[in-house]
């Protein structure tokens, strides 16, 4: 039997990506970095992006579809009167125009993207077609019809306005392009646009204030390393709870469903034992049926 690299390591790492590296690059630095056997992430970000990129590590990676799912928040920088093949600052320049833009017209165009759009993905994307991501035909020079998905923009403020540039604060949901949205705004004040700068700032309640770079990472002894991963719940902070008791803990983990009249009925909730240890996620029937979905394994086990 093949004994797996790495050690048994769990828990999330909320990790600065540089730009000029794929997600994938940073995964795998850090997961060298803490010698961890089994690691994932929450959502890439595109290799020019910087900032938020949560890790996953052993059991974290169970949960790891919940930050997926969460909203996210960015500092977007749109160079105005330049459109690019790819909507950011990794394409060909497409064409170039005058910009005469004001900060009053900016605020104007900002605000008609705020609230649920569609939003049509870019050919430039991981999204597949007929098996194939839609990037692999987009070098291969072919275009293909995407259908417009709604979602939804929070927030979009005007941090800083230039000559030839906008800066803003994007709060949206889960699946929004904020390249795609580069473009949209630039088509909507008439000169065009390219998303020249990425920072993702937060993602769910999670913030790139608590978050480290690689280099730092580097630089710490292996203990503090270990120090940095927060527990695999930072994952589920917006679900509801259940408490168990040692007994019904037990059967639980055994992947039994238990008939506690528990509330809130028809939601996810994250479960602990009597000691306050996760065990894992359920969900509560319309009868207040716990049903176990992703278990904890125990290292106590």
């Amino acid at each position: 039997m093949r004994k797996s690299r790495g050690e048994r390591v769990n828990g999330v790492l909320l990790l600065d990506k540089p730009g000029g590296v794929t997600s994938n690059f940073a995964l795998q630095a850090a997961r060298r970095l803490l010698n961890a056997a089994k690691a994932g992430h929450t959502g890439t970000l595109d290799p020019m992006a910087t900032g938020l990129l949560p890790l996953t590590f052993g059991e974290a990676t169970k949960f790891s579809a919940d930050l997926l799912e969460a909203d996210k928040s960015y500092r977007a920088t749109l160079t105005l009167g330049v459109t690019t093949s790819t909507g950011d600052a990794d394409g060909d320049v497409l064409e170039t125009r005058a910009v005469n833009v004001s900060r009053a017209e900016a605020d104007i165009a900002l605000s008609r993207f705020v609230g649920t759009i569609k939003q049509v993905p870019p050919m430039h994307s991981a999204l597949k077609r007929d098996g194939r991501p839609l990037y692999e035909l987009a070098r291969a020079g072919e275009k293909v019809e995407r259908i417009a998905r709604l979602i939804t923009v929070h927030r979009l403020a005007l941090v800083e306005h230039r000559d030839d540039a906008i800066v803003v604060d994007v709060d949206c949901s889960k699946g929004t392009y904020v390249r795609v949205l580069a473009e949209d705004i630039g088509r909507t004040l008439g000169c065009g646009a390219h998303l020249s700068a990425l920072r993702r700032t937060r993602a769910g309640r999670l913030g790139v204030d608590d978050a480290v770079t690689l280099a730092a990472l580097e630089a710490m002894a292996p203990k503090e390393r270990h120090a940095r991963l927060l527990p695999e719940d930072e994952l589920l902070a917006s679900l509801a709870t259940v408490q168990l008791d040692k007994v019904l803990a037990a059967r639980f983990r055994q992947g039994q469903r238990l008939a506690l009249n528990a509330e809130p009925r028809g939601h996810r909730v994250r479960v602990y034992g009597g000691t306050n240890e996760l065990l894992g996620t359920a969900t509560i029937s319309q009868w207040g049926v716990v049903e176990p979905e992703r278990l904890i394994v125990s290292e106590n086990l």
